[in-house]
C-alpha cells in the first residue's frame, strides 16, 4: 500500500507544479482579479458597484464639490436670465453653434451679463465631468438692480441719495465689509463696474453678514458716462484720495456719489477726472493710506452724521 502511494504520489506531481499556494490551482491573473471582484460584490449585497457620479442610462451627474454659484447648460443658464437671478459673467465654448447659443446672447446683452468665449477645456476644467454643453454661468448671491430703480426708490425716501461706486475694487472681503457699513449708513445703493471690479459672491455674500440682501447693487458699463448722466440728474461727485479736503470740511449733504478706488491704485484717471471734489482723511502715521473698507467706512459714517446733525 505504502508503495502504491508513492506511485500515485509521483503520478500527481507534474499536476503540482500548477497549483497555487495553500493547494489551490493557480489561475491567470486577469482571473483572479475577476474572482476577487466576484468576491467582493458578493460581500456587499450582490450588486456591481457603480461610480458615484454617473446614472447608468445617462451623462455624469453634478459632483458634489461643484460650487453652488455655477450654472451649467444652455437650458439652466437661459432660465436664469429670464427669471432675473443675478449673473456675473458667462463663459461659452469657442466654436459653439451660433443657433444654439443666440437666446443666451441676445438675453445677456439686454441683462448687461458680460460674456466670454473660451477653450472648451477651461469649462471642462470647471465642470468637473458634468454635462455642460459648453455653457457654464456665475451667478451671484443675490440679484443686481437697475441704477434707475434705486434713484427711484431713494426718491420715494424722501431724502437726498448717497450711492458709493467702488472703482475697480478687487477684494471680495471690502466688498463685503462695504456693504455692511452701507447698510449701518443708509446707503441708498453701490455701483460696481461690469468688469475689473469683484462681482457678488458667496465671500460677499459672508463678509457682509447678511448687508447683501438689503443693499442694492448695480453694476454698470461705462463709468465716466455714468458719472455724467448722474451729474446732470444733480449728483455731486467726491472721490476718496490723499491729495483733497478734509473729509470733516467737506459738504457731504445732498444728492452725492462718493467714490472709494481700487486697494493698489486708488482711483483711475479717468473716474478721477470726473469727481467735482477730492476728500482725503488725515494720516500721521508711517503708512500712507488705508484699506478700503476702512476709508470708505469713515466717509459713509461722516455722511451720515452731516446728514442727521441737528440744526
Amino acid at each position: 500500500m505504502r508503495a502504491k502511494k508513492g506511485n500515485d504520489a509521483a503520478r500527481r506531481s507534474p499536476r503540482r507544479k500548477t497549483q497555487g499556494y495553500g493547494g489551490q490551482q493557480a489561475q491567470p491573473a486577469a482571473h483572479s482579479a475577476e474572482l476577487a471582484t466576484k468576491r467582493s460584490r458578493r460581500a456587499s449585497g450582490g450588486s456591481q458597484a457603480q461610480p458615484a457620479d454617473r446614472d447608468r442610462h445617462g451623462p455624469l451627474a453634478a459632483p458634489a464639490s461643484l460650487p453652488d454659484d455655477l450654472l451649467l447648460g444652455r437650458n439652466a443658464v437661459t432660465e436664469a436670465l429670464r427669471a432675473g437671478r443675478g449673473i456675473n459673467r458667462i463663459l461659452l465654448a469657442e466654436g459653439s453653434r451660433e443657433a444654439q447659443i443666440a437666446p443666451i446672447l441676445e438675453l445677456a446683452r439686454t441683462r448687461g451679463v458680460p460674456v466670454e468665449f473660451v477653450a472648451r477645456e477651461k469649462i471642462e476644467r470647471a465642470a468637473q465631468g458634468a454635462r455642460h454643453q459648453g455653457v457654464l454661468a456665475q451667478a451671484a448671491p443675490v440679484a443686481y438692480q437697475e441704477l434707475d430703480a434705486i434713484l427711484r426708490a431713494a426718491e420715494q425716501k424722501g431724502h437726498a441719495p448717497l450711492l458709493v461706486l467702488l472703482d475697480e475694487l478687487e477684494d471680495p472681503h471690502n466688498l463685503g465689509a462695504l456693504l455692511r457699513t452701507a447698510d449701518a449708513t443708509g446707503v441708498d445703493g453701490i455701483l460696481i463696474p461690469r468688469r475689473r471690479s469683484v462681482p457678488l459672491n458667496a465671500t460677499v455674500a459672508k463678509t457682509s453678514a447678511g448687508a447683501i440682501e438689503y443693499v442694492p447693487v448695480a453694476r454698470i458699463g461705462n463709468v465716466t458716462q455714468t458719472l455724467k448722466e448722474l451729474k446732470a440728474k444733480g449728483f455731486w461727485v467726491a472721490g476718496a484720495d490723499m491729495d483733497g479736503t478734509p473729509y470733516d470740511k467737506a459738504d457731504l449733504k445732498g444728492a452725492l456719489v462718493l467714490i472709494i478706488g481700487s486697494e493698489g491704485h486708488g482711483m483711475t484717471r479717468l473716474v478721477k477726472e470726473q469727481c467735482d471734489f477730492i476728500v482725503s482723511l488725515p494720516m500721521v502715521g508711517r503708512i500712507n493710506s488705508l484699506n478700503a473698507s476702512v476709508a470708505g467706512s469713515i466717509l459713509m459714517y461722516e455722511a451720515l452724521r452731516q446728514r442727521t446733525v441737528t440744526k
